[in-house]
C-alpha cells in the first residue's frame, strides 16, 4: 500500500538521495494504479512541506535538504521570524530579501542557510492565512490601493480601476486578495464590501468580526444535521430508570456507559455561560479523595468528516466577545443538547481519578457515563460559600456542603503540588466589561479570579494531564497543549526590572527560576507587572502531534481534553480516547492515518487560537474607546505598565482601561529611553519613569478608528 509513511521510509532507508516520479515508480515496483496513488500522495506530501520538488524535477524530504516549515510572523522594518512547527526548535531570522512576499501568519517552508545564526531564506508559501483584507481606500493620483489595518501586514493592496467598486477616497472597504504578493509585485485586490462608520459599539463589533473574517452563520447542511441529532435524539437515547450499565451508541458503534446519575454533580462556571462543557464530583475514600471530571461528551454526537464535524475543524474554537460568542457548534449542540444543563440527563465522557492525601494521582479510569448536573454554580456562588461563609448561600446549597468543602481541600493539595514541582503561577487580572441595556459599555473593570476558579482550573488540569499520560504510554498518536521554554534572548528585559528588586539578584537566573521569582514578588507592587513581563517573555503555548511538554505547567505530558464544545483539539482527543477503550489496540492502518492527520490539526488550531485571541483583544480595545470617548479631557490616576522609547503604556486605576503617553506629548523636558533600565528619563531635569510608577495623566485624545486612547501630562504632576 502506498502512503505518506511508505514514501518517507523509501527515502530514509531505500535511497540516499532526490528521485523523480519514474525512478520512483521502477525503484517501488508500483502498478498503474499504485503509480497514480503516489502522484496523488506525493501532491498532498508537497503542499504540506513533507517533500521538495527540486528544479530539476526532483523528490526529497524536506527534513534532508535542510528545509523546515512553520509560521511566519513579520517585523514593521520588512525582516521577520519563522516559528517552526515541530517543538523545542528556536525561530529562524528571515532578511528582508528572502521574505518571498509572505505575509503574517503564512505557513511557510524556509530553508536554512546558516544553522549557527538560525537564518534562513523562505523558498515555498505552503498556506496562506489572509482571503481578505480590511483597511483604508486610498485615491492616488496614478492607481488605488487598499492600506490593511492590521499593522502586521506589510503590503499595500493595489486596486485596479475596475475592481474598486463604489469605494471612495477615505472609506474604510474589505477588499478579497486576487493575486499575493512577490518580490517583485505588490498584492492586487477587488473591494467587495464598503464598512459604515460604526454608530454604536454593536456594530463596531460587527466590523471587527469582517475584520478577522471570522464565520458568523452556519452552512444550511451543519445547521440541518445539528436540527436532526437534537430532534432525534429522544427516539435514539432510551434511558432506562436506573440500570448499572446503560448500553447506547450512536453511528457505528455500541459502547457500554457507566450511570452516574445518582452521584453529586454540578457545573461552575461565569454567570453568562451558556455552554457547560465539564461537571465536577469529589468523593472522600478510604486512600484520599475520589474526583471525576465530566465532559460533554460532543465526539458521541459529531463524528470523523460529518458537516458538523468539518466546520467545527474550519472554526478551530468558539469566539467570545463581551455581547456575544462565535461558537464552534450551533447552539443546538453548545447551548443544548451537549450542554451539561442542570437537573437533565446528559451524556459525558468521565476521567475518574484517585489522589492520596498529598495529591499524589494513584490511578485514573476513562469512561462514557450519563450524569445529572445537581446545580449549575458559579464562581461567584462558590467564592461565597467557600471563602465568605455566607449564610443565605449556604443555606441554599446545604445539600452540597460536603462536596463543595472535600473540592476546596482537593484543590489546595492539587495547587501546592503542582507549584512545588515548578509550575508558573500568574495571577493577571483580565478586563470585564459591563454593557447597558442597549450594548453600551458603562464599565470596563477588573474581573474576579477567585478561589473557586482555582478549583476548577485544578480539576481540568488533572484531567488534561491523566488522559495525556494515558495515550502516550499506550504509544497511541494524538494532540499535545505544548509550552516550550523560553528563548534565553528574551529572558534579558526582564531580567532589568527584576535584579533591583529580587533576592535572586546576586546569582544568574534562568527560566527554570521564575516559578521561585512569581512567589518571591507576590503581594508586591510590582507583582502585575513583573507577571506580564514575564509571560510576554515566554512562547505561546500551542498544539502539537509532538509531546514536549508544557513548560509553564511544570508538565511533561499535557493535552486540552475538558472543553470539546468550544476547541477542536479536545474534540479530536476525545475521539482518540473513545477509540482506544473500544479496540483496546488500534490498528497499523488507523496509527498512520492519525499519524498523517494530526499534524495538519494541530496546526490549523493554533492558528485559528491566535486569530480568536487577536479578535477579542480587538473588541475589547474597541470597548474601551467607546467607554471613554466622552472623558476627553478628564483627569485619572494612572500607573505604568510599559515603557518604549516612543512612550508610556499607563493603565487607569478607576477603570481597567490603558492608553498610550507618547514621549512627543512628555513637553516638560526631552526624554530618553534608558534599554538598560528600560526606563524614559529627561535630559536636563533627571526626572525618570519607570514600570509601575504611578501618575496623573489627561485623556487628550480617542482616536475611535485606530482604537487607541491618547494620553498627556497633567497639569498637577
Amino acid at each position: 500500500m502506498v502512503n505518506k509513511e511508505t514514501v518517507l521510509s523509501f527515502f530514509r532507508e531505500k535511497t540516499r538521495k532526490p528521485l523523480n516520479f519514474r525512478e520512483m515508480v521502477s525503484l517501488l515496483r508500483l502498478s498503474h494504479p499504485e503509480a497514480r496513488a503516489l502522484k496523488r500522495i506525493l501532491r498532498e506530501m508537497l503542499r504540506n512541506g513533507d517533500l521538495v520538488l527540486t528544479r530539476k524535477g526532483l523528490y526529497g524530504p524536506a527534513e534532508d535538504m535542510s528545509l523546515v516549515s512553520g509560521y511566519f510572523e513579520p517585523h514593521k522594518d520588512g525582516y521577520g521570524f519563522v516559528i517552526l512547527e515541530k517543538p523545542g526548535e528556536r525561530d529562524i531570522f528571515i532578511p528582508v530579501w528572502a521574505t518571498l512576499g509572505t505575509m503574517h501568519n503564512d505557513r511557510v517552508l524556509v530553508r536554512v542557510e546558516n544553522w549557527h545564526k538560525r537564518e534562513g531564506r523562505i523558498i515555498r508559501i505552503l498556506e496562506r492565512a489572509h482571503t481578505r483584507i480590511v483597511g483604508r481606500f486610498e485615491v492616488m493620483r496614478t492607481a488605488f490601493y487598499v492600506r490593511p489595518k492590521n499593522k502586521s501586514l506589510q503590503f499595500d493592496l493595489y486596486i485596479a480601476p475596475k475592481d474598486r467598486g463604489k469605494a471612495k477616497d477615505g472609506d474604510r472597504v474589505v477588499a478579497e486578495i486576487i493575486s499575493y504578493p512577490t518580490d517583485r509585485k505588490p498584492p492586487v485586490g477587488k473591494v467587495v464590501k464598503i464598512i459604515e462608520k460604526p454608530e454604536d459599539p454593536k456594530t463596531e463589533v460587527e466590523v471587527i468580526i469582517d475584520e478577522f473574517n471570522l464565520p458568523q452563520r452556519f452552512l444550511r447542511n451543519v445547521l440541518e444535521e445539528a436540527r436532526l441529532l437534537s430532534q432525534l435524539r429522544a427516539e435514539k437515547i432510551i434511558i432506562p430508570p436506573h440500570p448499572p450499565l446503560v448500553k447506547g451508541g450512536w453511528g457505528d458503534f455500541q459502547e457500554k456507559r457507566k450511570d452516574l446519575r445518582v452521584l453529586p454533580t454540578v457545573t461552575v462556571d461565569g454567570e453568562r455561560a451558556k455552554d457547560f462543557d465539564d461537571a465536577v464530583s469529589v468523593k472522600i475514600s478510604r486512600h484520599g479523595y475520589t474526583l471525576y471530571v465530566h465532559i460533554a461528551d460532543v465526539g458521541f454526537y459529531v463524528g470523523w468528516n460529518s458537516a458538523l464535524d468539518i466546520e467545527a475543524r474550519r472554526r478551530g474554537t468558539s469566539v467570545y466577545f463581551p455581547d456575544r460568542v462565535i461558537p464552534m457548534l450551533p447552539k443546538e449542540l453548545s447551548e443544548d443538547l451537549c450542554s451539561l444543563k442542570p437537573r437533565v440527563e446528559r451524556l459525558a465522557f468521565t476521567v475518574e481519578m484517585d489522589f492520596d492525601r498529598s495529591g499524589n494521582r494513584l490511578n485514573a479510569k476513562f469512561y462514557p457515563s450519563i450524569i445529572i448536573s445537581d446545580e449549575r454554580m458559579t464562581y461567584t456562588s462558590v467564592r461565597k460559600i467557600l471563602i465568605d461563609n455566607d449564610r443565605h448561600e449556604r443555606e441554599k446549597y446545604n445539600y452540597l456542603l460536603h462536596e463543595f468543602e472535600l473540592m476546596g481541600e482537593l484543590c489546595s493539595i492539587l495547587r501546592n503540588r503542582r507549584l512545588e514541582r515548578g509550575s508558573l503561577d500568574f495571577d493577571l487580572p483580565e478586563p470585564e466589561v459591563l454593557l447597558d441595556m442597549q450594548g453600551r459599555p458603562e464599565a470596563i473593570l477588573k474581573a474576579e479570579r477567585n478561589y473557586a476558579h482555582m478549583i476548577i482550573e485544578e480539576f481540568m488540569i488533572a484531567a488534561n494531564e491523566a488522559v495525556a499520560e494515558h495515550l502516550e504510554g499506550l504509544g497511541i498518536p494524538s494532540l499535545y497543549r505544548i509550552h516550550e521554554e523560553p528563548d534565553p534572548m528574551k529572558f534579558e528585559d526582564i531580567l532589568k526590572v527584576i535584579k533591583p528588586i529580587s533576592k535572586l539578584r546576586k546569582r544568574t537566573l534562568k527560566p527554570t527560576d521564575f516559578s521561585e521569582l512569581l512567589r518571591e514578588i507576590k503581594g508586591t507592587p510590582e507583582e502585575e507587572i513583573i507577571n506580564y513581563m514575564v509571560l510576554r517573555s515566554l512562547k505561546q503555548a500551542r498544539y502539537s502531534h509532538i509531546n514536549v511538554g508544557h513548560f509553564g505547567l511544570a508538565s511533561k505530558c499535557y493535552t486540552h481534553f475538558t472543553s470539546p464544545i468550544r476547541r477542536y483539539p479536545d474534540l479530536v482527543v476525545h475521539r482518540i480516547l473513545r477509540e482506544v477503550l473500544n479496540k483496546r489496540q488500534l490498528p497499523d492502518k488507523r496509527i498512520q492515518e492519525l499519524e498523517r492527520l494530526l499534524p495538519d490539526i494541530s496546526f490549523d488550531s493554533s492558528r485559528m487560537e491566535r486569530l480568536a485571541d487577536d479578535a477579542e483583544r480587538e473588541v475589547i480595545d474597541a470597548m474601551r474607546v467607546w467607554f471613554m470617548k466622552d472623558k476627553v479631557g478628564d483627569e485619572f490616576n494612572g500607573k505604568i505598565v510599559g515603557i518604549t522609547p516612543y512612550g508610556i503604556k499607563v493603565r487607569l486605576k478607576d477603570f481597567y482601561v490603558e492608553g498610550l503617553l507618547h514621549v512627543s506629548y512628555m513637553t516638560d523636558d526631552f526624554y530618553q529611553y534608558n534599554e538598560r533600565t528600560l526606563s524614559l528619563v529627561g535630559r536636563h531635569t533627571r526626572r525618570s519613569f519607570i514600570i509601575g510608577k504611578e501618575l496623573k495623566v489627561r485623556i487628550d485624545r480617542v482616536n475611535m478608528e485606530e482604537r487607541e486612547i491618547i494620553l498627556g501630562m497633567s497639569d498637577q504632576v
